[in-house]
């Protein structure tokens, strides 16, 4: 008791101008009123004596309040509270336990968000090293066959040299689509946004990638588009979209076809990619854009490409306020679409 009375004195000494002003300005006021200075030292002594008592009452409550302030927050940063709700604050602090309730989820939502992060950064390095790691290993093994004797032998040399350049190949195919992946993320990659003629543009594009599917054996076809029609987009980003999105079609189709088809709206144009393959299982369409993700690992692996497509895809369309949107069916077929505004 004694000691809390002490506390409650020391620390009352926080309002001691403020206690002395208004003393001072009661007992100037009674005074004035009574007229009478004879009795001006008890009046005094009796203002002092209450603005006393007050002060002690006020300065109990204020650390008492201060004290209940600080042990929420000791609670908190030792990860006492799972919830908000958990954080009860007397009634006259019902608005700073409001603060303190929404500081608590900003930084549980934070630290869950650097967790995440975290995780997501950890997975990526993994990922990269293992898809590095692929063709360094192979092509390393074919130059140290190669130099162990095989150089010389006509039948395997060229065979594996071809091979090592195949590897070669892909490594650098990842290399820039990590390069790219870092741009996009990190706000790097410049866009030249500009209005151009669809129908030539997507032939073009067609046209180029028409081998991959000749080799197969399959059709590649882009549908009629009407003359004159113009989207606003970024021609260079928009053909890697294309590039991914029809090389994809291809590789997962093994009869049948690939077909370009365009839609047009009265403010936007779709265009759609559409392919007769071997289609994605419904719970994993929306997984196919994370980096490095694959339905069939070891289909993927059998056909090349370095996991990163998609999700290039995705932050290249989500960059020109767009979205790539996607249908599938197993043994059907998939459609991946996206909207550009005319």
């Amino acid at each position: 008791m004694w000691n809390e009375l002490k506390q409650d004195i020391s620390y009352s000494k926080f309002y001691l101008k403020e206690f002395l002003i208004f003393s001072a300005l009661i007992i100037t006021l009674i005074t004035f009123l009574i007229g009478n200075f004879d009795k001006i030292l008890i009046t005094s002594l009796i203002v002092f004596s209450i603005n006393f008592l007050s002060i002690i009452y006020l300065s109990r409550k204020r650390r008492n309040e201060l004290a209940e302030i600080e042990k929420i927050i000791t609670n908190i940063r030792n990860n006492f509270y799972e919830v908000a709700d958990e954080i009860i604050l007397s009634e006259n602090l019902s608005s700073l336990e409001k603060a303190i309730k929404l500081m608590f989820e900003k930084s549980k939502n934070d630290i869950e968000y650097m967790r995440k992060l975290q995780r997501v950064r950890s997975e990526f390095i993994a990922n990269v090293s293992h898809e590095l790691r692929t063709p360094i290993f192979a092509i390393q093994g074919y130059i140290e066959t190669l130099l162990n004797g095989a150089i010389n032998d006509p039948k395997v040399n060229v065979n594996f040299l071809e091979k090592a350049v195949h590897h070669t190949n892909n490594l650098s195919n990842l290399l820039n689509d990590l390069i790219n992946i870092s741009m996009i993320e990190s706000g790097e990659m410049q866009m030249s946004f500009r209005y151009f003629e669809l129908a030539p543009y997507l032939n073009s594009v067609v046209e180029e990638l028409k081998y991959l599917a000749e080799e197969k054996n399959i059709s590649l076809n882009c549908q009629p588009i009407r003359e004159g029609l113009q989207v606003f987009g970024d021609k260079e980003r928009l053909k890697q979209v294309l590039n991914n999105l029809i090389q994809n079609a291809i590789k997962y189709t093994e009869k049948g076809g690939v077909e370009i088809l365009v839609e047009e709206e009265k403010k936007f144009v779709t265009i759609k990619v559409k392919d007769t393959g071997i289609g994605i299982p419904e719970d994993q369409i929306s997984r196919i854009f994370e980096r490095f993700y694959r339905v069939d690992k070891a289909r993927s692996r059998a056909v090349g490409g370095t996991g990163l497509g998609l999700s290039i895809v995705k932050h290249i369309l989500e960059a020109h306020n767009s979205k790539v949107e996607v249908k599938s069916t197993l043994g059907v077929g998939s459609e991946f679409s996206f909207k550009l505004k005319k």
